[in-house]
């Protein structure tokens, strides 16, 4: 009697893991599906990240990285929700991986600074590789755009490499394609010039710069009383297809200079008066 109570007790066990079993087969395949999205997403992430760094002509060691990093992100990501899935507590699993998290974050905070700031740069696109910009002090042209820092040759020939988090969170000109740029000149002439003759003669010699464009029209205006002059300002817009910024600059100087010595206008230095006391002879 024992033992076909005992053969009873045995046969309900299997029967009620094998119910057991069978209640958790929709979780388990729910699980499996999160599985296999995760793996397709992930696949065309890498791919998709891989595609956009190649064509920011980022490094090749860089992109393979990123997108590693992202691929393996995401799959991780959907291993922990398929358990979840299944009624694994995965609450220990994730306070350990915050406590690493921090860490390891606390520890290398800067490189982890770079490293997004790297990536952001990357994926949004502020500039380009070849490009001319000025930026965090330094302006130059971008050599490459690496995962810590990126890459300079400035105007005077060094070879510069800022932090990314500094590139990411200064102010950025980008001088590349530009199709025209505004210069302002500023000078004076003396307080008993001819105004009017001053503002055609200015006008007429920036105008005959070839490249100056007319359309934004030249601005000349004058701006204030000096010491020993009246202080004027002229804006221009030239085509940088025709001209960068330093030839427009000293071709605006020098038609200045020339057309005022011609027309016999005065453009006075800064003054200084100097008091000369003779002491009493002894």
């Amino acid at each position: 009697m024992d033992q076909i109570w005992e053969t009873l007790q045995q046969a309900f066990s299997a029967w009620r893991e094998d119910f057991a079993l069978i209640e958790k087969l929709p979780q388990v395949a729910v699980a499996l599906l999160v599985l296999l999205l995760t793996y397709y997403t992930a696949r065309v992430s890498r791919a998709i990240i891989r595609r956009t760094l190649k064509h920011r002509k980022a490094d090749a060691e860089a992109s393979l990285l990123i997108s590693r990093i992202a691929q393996w992100t995401i799959i991780s990501l959907g291993i922990l929700f398929a358990a979840d899935q299944m009624g694994i507590d995965i609450t220990a699993v994730l306070t350990g991986l915050g406590i690493l998290g921090f860490t390891v974050g606390f520890a290398l905070q800067d490189i982890s600074k770079n490293f997004m700031a790297g990536i952001l740069i990357l994926v949004q696109q502020p500039f380009e590789i070849g490009d001319t910009l000025e930026v965090a002090g330094y302006t130059g042209t971008i050599l490459t755009i690496n995962l810590r820092d990126t890459e300079m040759r400035t105007v005077d020939g060094l070879h510069v490499r800022l932090p990314n988090t500094d590139v990411f969170t200064s102010p950025i000109i980008n001088y590349t394609g530009l199709q025209r740029r505004r210069i302002t000149l500023e000078t004076g002439v003396a307080t008993n010039s001819d105004l009017e003759r001053v503002r055609e003669v200015a006008l007429e010699s920036i105008a005959g710069i070839e490249g100056v464009l007319s359309e934004p029209e030249i601005d000349f205006r004058f701006e204030r009383f000096g010491d020993s002059s009246i202080d004027l300002s002229i804006f221009y817009w030239y085509d940088e297809r025709q001209l960068t910024y330093s030839q427009a600059l000293d071709l605006g100087i020098r038609r200045i200079k020339l057309a005022f010595d011609q027309a016999e206008i005065v453009m006075p230095g800064p003054e200084q008066a100097v008091f000369v006391k003779e002491l009493p002879s002894a």
